[in-house]
């Protein structure tokens, strides 16, 4: 029936069946002659149509360029590890590692293989490691050449998933204050972002790429976003969608509104633990022309290890030039800070300098001005208050100069109590919390007020029992001294600065010096040594301000007074979009002046250097 296949004609030989004998349903039978009756009784068996032999499977060896090529892949992947510092973008690293990665070398190898190596011979090949493995003899090494064999017939290798071995650590951040350390941190509103950072880049292959391409290899786009979006997974910047702009006002918002410029969503992004850190200064200049040198001691002082948020300065008998002052401070602070707003009256004067990132979030700044001097023609008492509000809490800054005089404490009083119920402010920012003010005292109206001047209060003892005191060697000590000052002792009856703190004190006093000189005065007057420049602080909410640091700066010494600074933490609370915003406001003029000033200054002292080096000392003999 044409199931036999003959293989000898004419012969003595006998047909023999072909192909696996477990496919017959009798034993095979010994080669040799037989009946032809037998022959014939044969054919009523199942008959079975032979394969062809299986071809031996061939395992690629690798040549020395591809050894080198895997080598320097390892060494890739390694370094990858290694420079992994975000967590949140491992995935990202590993999809542009592995499809970015090099294709391997094309060796001679491959094309002498020839006809034994192509992917019909894989196939086969896949197909018997399948089969022995449901019979129980397959292993996994046959499966890993089957995968080995079918990424080289591709012609692109896939690596492996790149997995840490253990935990990255996380990003070490160089600012004590938590403004903008959100930078790394992602709006809940932008949830998506992270899935398109974590998901894989895409790259197409081929010689000539498009613009997209291009953008895709370099990881400026993502495979699950639009291409016009242009959003970039390395950058540290919270994304804006273009929604979102079209949709928020920054007019109008609430407290927990998604869309709020200042509500609790964008104050947890720029400062999670709702702190920020406040200097605040006070210095009598004495009117004099000549300015420090250097105000790096005074503004930025060793301790603190890093700057802050805010600078608030505030003058007294302030230099002929306001102008050159606010340079120089502007100076001194360098490009990362901008004045927001200064004011003067007379020759106080008050400077607010503040983080340029922090100026959005800020609303118009409002002054006023009182003087208690009526008589005098140059305002040289008095006081002068700048307040606004940040997020949603609300400041007042006061700077003042009080009656001066050994025993006028009543006076001093009187320009207290004048001062409080003079000063006119808010006008337009809204009161955070108009049921806890009062019309009589403007520092009920705002939630943190500092206030700082030359209060002029002095020490009750004459000059032979103060210096006895500050001759013993009193270091940080100075309750022998601050038990005959008048100003606590005021404090302690309320009879003013009520409601207000001050930080414990552990710096000598700041008043008299001679000028140039460490030395009190040594003059015929010889007036008695006193803490007459002081910061004190008030809250609306209690604990709401913590004094870090309260010292003075003793190494200015142009003036008979000594600067007095103090560095606060201070507690924030989000705020309502409802404000008017100062929209950016700053002075541009003053801060280009200070940035010249500092790059001409560098210049300058790299040149000295460069000078001192070049220099030689020529002898004689």
């Amino acid at each position: 029936r044409g199931g036999l296949t003959p293989v000898a004609r004419g012969g003595a030989g006998l047909p023999r069946l072909l192909g696996p004998s477990r496919a017959c349903s009798e034993p095979r039978r010994p080669s040799g002659p037989f009946p032809r009756g037998e022959i014939k009784a044969g054919l009523q068996t199942m008959l079975f149509t032979p394969k062809p032999p299986r071809q031996p499977r061939l395992e690629r060896a690798a040549s020395l360029d591809e050894q080198s090529w895997r080598r320097r892949r390892r060494r890739l992947l390694k370094t990858s590890q290694e420079s992994l510092t975000d967590p949140n973008e491992t995935s990202s690293s590993n999809g542009s590692l592995q499809e970015a990665s090099p294709s391997p070398p094309v060796t001679s190898r491959g094309a002498s293989l020839g006809n034994h190596w192509h992917p019909g011979s894989l196939r086969d090949a896949a197909e018997t490691s399948s089969f022995g493995k449901s019979k129980g003899s397959g292993s996994d090494s046959e499966k890993e050449a089957f995968e080995q064999g079918k990424a080289l017939s591709s012609g692109k290798p896939q690596l492996p998933q790149i997995a840490p071995p253990r935990a990255l650590p996380p990003m070490e951040l160089n600012v004590i204050s938590h403004a903008l350390r959100t930078a790394h941190r992602i709006d809940s509103d932008c949830a998506d972002y992270q899935r398109c950072s974590g998901s894989k880049l895409v790259r197409q292959s081929g010689s000539s790429l498009s613009d997209t391409t291009r953008l895709h290899g370099s990881g400026m786009v993502c495979d699950s976003c639009s291409t016009d979006s242009m959003k970039s997974s390395f950058s540290l910047l919270a994304p804006i969608r273009a929604k979102d702009v079209r949709s928020r006002s920054y007019l109008e918002g609430s407290l927990l509104a998604s869309g709020a410029l200042l509500g609790a969503e964008e104050l947890n992004r720029y400062f999670p633990d709702r702190t920020i850190g406040i200097f605040v200064a006070t210095w009598n200049m004495q009117g004099q022309k000549e300015l420090p040198e250097n105000l790096d001691d005074l503004l930025l002082p060793t301790d603190p290890d890093y700057a802050q948020d805010m600078y608030i300065i505030g003058v007294q008998e302030g230099c002929p030039d306001r102008r050159e002052w606010e340079i120089r401070l502007q100076e001194t602070l360098g490009p990362h800070y901008v004045m927001l707003f200064s004011a003067a009256h007379g020759v106080l004067y008050m400077s607010v300098f503040i983080r340029r990132d922090l100026i959005w979030f800020c609303s118009e700044v409002e002054y006023s001005t009182v003087t208690t001097r009526i008589v005098s023609q140059i305002k040289t008492k008095g006081a002068l208050g700048i307040s606004f509000t940040f997020f949603g809490t609300s400041f007042l800054f006061i700077t003042s100069h009080f009656t001066s005089g050994d025993s006028k404490v009543y006076e001093r009083m009187l320009d207290y109590n004048k001062i409080i119920q003079a000063l006119a402010l808010p006008r337009n920012v809204p009161d955070t919390n108009p049921y806890r003010s009062s019309p009589s005292d403007v520092t009920t109206r705002f939630d943190e007020v500092f206030w700082f001047g030359d209060f002029n209060f002095r020490l009750n003892q004459d000059r032979e029992a103060v210096n006895l005191i500050l001759n013993q060697n009193l270091e940080m000590d100075m309750s022998k001294l601050l038990q005959y000052d008048q100003l606590l002792k005021e404090m302690k009856n309320g009879s003013v600065f009520k409601g207000f703190q001050e930080a414990a004190i552990h710096f000598q006093p700041s008043y008299k010096f001679d000028i140039g000189q460490d030395c009190y005065d040594t003059t015929s007057k010889q007036r008695t040594p006193s803490y007459t420049d002081r910061v004190v602080y008030r809250s609306r909410h209690k604990n709401d301000i913590h004094a870090v640091k309260y010292s003075s700066c003793p190494v200015i010494r142009t003036s008979d007074h000594r600067p007095v600074y103090g560095l606060f933490r201070v507690k924030l609370r989000p705020g309502r979009d409802n404000i008017p915003l100062a929209a950016g406001q700053f002075d541009r003029e003053l801060y280009l002046i200070g940035i010249k000033r500092r790059i001409t200054r560098d210049l300058k002292k790299r040149q000295e250097l460069k000078d001192q080096k070049s220099s030689r000392v020529c002898t004689v003999s």
